[in-house]
């Protein structure tokens, strides 16, 4: 008999139902000494297209012993079956070659995995696929050539402790997380701590980790917790944006730098955390997750819905919504301030009016009847009528953006609530029109034309003011940390539900007695009121059944 053959034994009695669930997959030698006598059977294997796990599950459901010497020629003898494959990472792809013909094998196993490309004969995938795809291979017997430099594990240098404490739901909310064999999105409001969970996470994994962030503010922002609530020396943080390029077991990265620069980041980390995740989904920005191996993936945001139906994207690249909680949840348990929303409706002034109606006409002829949704995609085409149309329907919502009457409006709440002491945030969603807030009310103005030192200088001046009034514009949306302010003006109506929750977050860090308030002020009739019903029906305690339905689809 060959050293090379596969030979199990069994003592005493089997019954006919496990002795024909061996001879699927092994040949029946006779009995010798009260012992069965079983040798694996190549023919087999390769006829009913089997694993290595197939016939060890076999194995096992029988009770039929075996150890890891066993397991190990197992493997082998599936290697001279299968063959080797070699794995190489070029130009953000996995590319791979096998030494013989895969056959039945590809369609069986691999053609979830792997794509074939015909021009060039080889096949292909993305290092996000990296871990599953070397499972499947060593669970197939394949000999494995990995020339990638991607590693299974990378460990941090030192054992991560973390010196912080976690509240009740988000020490949920990593379980959860670490339940998922540490993949998934944690959507909690604005406000209730999810770097705090990240920088737990990270302690629990103690992989070498990828931190991607929106903002170079919201970056430094994570540097600085992590230096406050771990014990990893300063010289294990890298930063990697702008001109400052360090590559340390823990790393902070921009969206935009890392997309850039993800090929060389790539193979140092196994754990990737995605802040603001509801941003991965653009075009470009997804290459990050695609483009890493990270086996563990951490996305974080107060908002992962999108309204272009992108959020389900999210779930192959990072995993599904593995837990949340709503605003009005963490509110009820003093987690994070009570809360109040007043819509106030105001009327165009006689000409704003006489000019919109006039717009709206030229709108309505130029569309004919066709939806927002499909003069836009006949625009990015070249069609005239629908550029003409979208240039009107602009001139349209900046009037009801920088109406007079709202401008009224907005002095007297600000009056009001000055008068109390409160600190309040304006948010415009154009540059003119929160310059022409600021220098009415004499405000603070912070819009993303001015430069970094300057932002800065104005939030530590707002931030150290007893009261006051801050404008800004999007840039407030992404990473603002006003703890002390609980008034909120949007004085243009947004219909989108993420930008609402992230604005009403920055009024909602918990203070005892404090109750936000968030004021938008609409246009009565129009568009803007009619998408700020719209928005509000699902933008608070009815989007935990969005998330739901998430969890339905992205747990597998």
């Amino acid at each position: 008999m060959s050293s090379d053959e596969l030979i199990l034994r069994h003592r005493g009695w089997m019954s006919e139902d496990n002795f024909r669930k061996i001879i699927e997959i092994a040949e029946y030698l006779g009995r010798e000494n009260n012992e069965l006598i079983f040798k694996i059977s190549k023919h087999k294997l390769i006829s009913k297209r089997l694993t290595v796990d197939d016939v060890l599950g076999v194995l096992d459901e029988v009770g039929l012993k075996y150890d890891e010497l066993f397991e190990e020629r197992l493997r082998e003898f599936f290697g001279r079956v299968r063959g080797s494959a070699t794995i190489q990472f070029k130009e953000g792809k996995l590319l791979l070659s096998f030494d013989r013909y895969l056959g039945d094998v590809y369609q069986t196993h691999l053609k979830d995995l792997l794509r074939y490309n015909k021009m060039g004969k080889y096949f292909y995938t993305y290092p996000s696929k990296y871990h599953e795809l070397r499972k499947a291979l060593v669970n197939l017997g394949f000999s494995l050539n990995d020339l990638t430099g991607f590693k299974e594990s990378a460990p941090l240098p030192v054992k991560v402790s973390f010196k912080g404490s976690l509240r009740e739901y988000q020490l949920e909310a990593l379980n959860a997380w670490l339940g998922n064999s540490g993949r998934g999105i944690i959507a909690l409001p604005t406000g209730s701590g999810k770097t705090h969970i990240g920088i737990a996470a990270i302690s629990k994994i103690n992989e070498a980790t990828l931190i991607i962030t929106y903002t170079k503010e919201q970056l430094l922002q994570w540097e600085k917790f992590i230096k406050t609530f771990t014990d990893v020396p300063p010289s294990h943080i890298g930063l990697y944006y702008s001109k400052e390029k360090k590559i340390s077991p823990i790393t902070l990265a921009t969206y935009q730098t890392a997309f850039k620069y993800i090929e060389t980041l790539a193979p140092h980390f196994n754990l990737l955390i995605i802040d603001e995740v509801h941003h991965l989904p653009a075009e470009k920005f997804k290459h990050i997750a695609i483009t890493s191996p990270a086996k563990y993936r951490l996305g974080l945001s107060a908002t992962p819905y999108r309204e272009d139906g992108k959020h389900t994207e999210l779930f192959p690249l990072m995993g599904g919504v593995v837990y949340y909680k709503t605003t009005q949840e963490l509110a009820e348990k003093g987690f994070l301030a009570k809360f109040r929303i007043e819509t106030i409706k105001v009327d165009l002034k006689s000409a704003e009016k006489k000019e919109y109606l006039k717009l709206r006409k030229q709108f309505r002829e130029l569309a004919g009847g066709l939806d927002f949704k499909t003069l836009v995609e006949l625009a990015k085409r070249g069609d005239e009528r629908a550029i003409k149309a979208l240039e009107i329907h602009s001139e349209m919502v900046k009037i009801l953006s920088m109406s007079e009457s709202k401008l009224e409006k907005v002095k007297e709440i600000v009056e009001r609530e000055l008068s109390e002491g409160k600190k309040i945030i304006i948010f415009a969603h154009y540059v003119t029109l929160a310059e022409r807030i600021a220098d009415v009310l004499g405000a603070y103005l912070l819009t993303g034309e001015l430069e970094e030192t300057r932002r800065r200088s104005i939030l530590d001046q707002f931030r150290r003011a007893e009261s006051g009034v801050l404008v800004v514009t999007t840039v407030g949306d992404e990473g603002l940390d006003i703890p002390d302010a609980s008034v909120g003006i949007l004085v243009a109506g947004t219909g989108s539900r993420r930008q609402f929750i992230q604005r009403l977050g920055r009024l909602l860090r918990p203070k005892p007695g404090k109750e936000a308030v968030l004021y938008e002020i609409v246009v009565k009739g129009s568009s803007e009121e009619f998408q700020a019903r719209k928005r509000k029906t699902t933008s608070l305690e009815d989007l935990a059944g969005i998330y739901e339905g998430f969890d339905q689809n992205l747990r597998e």
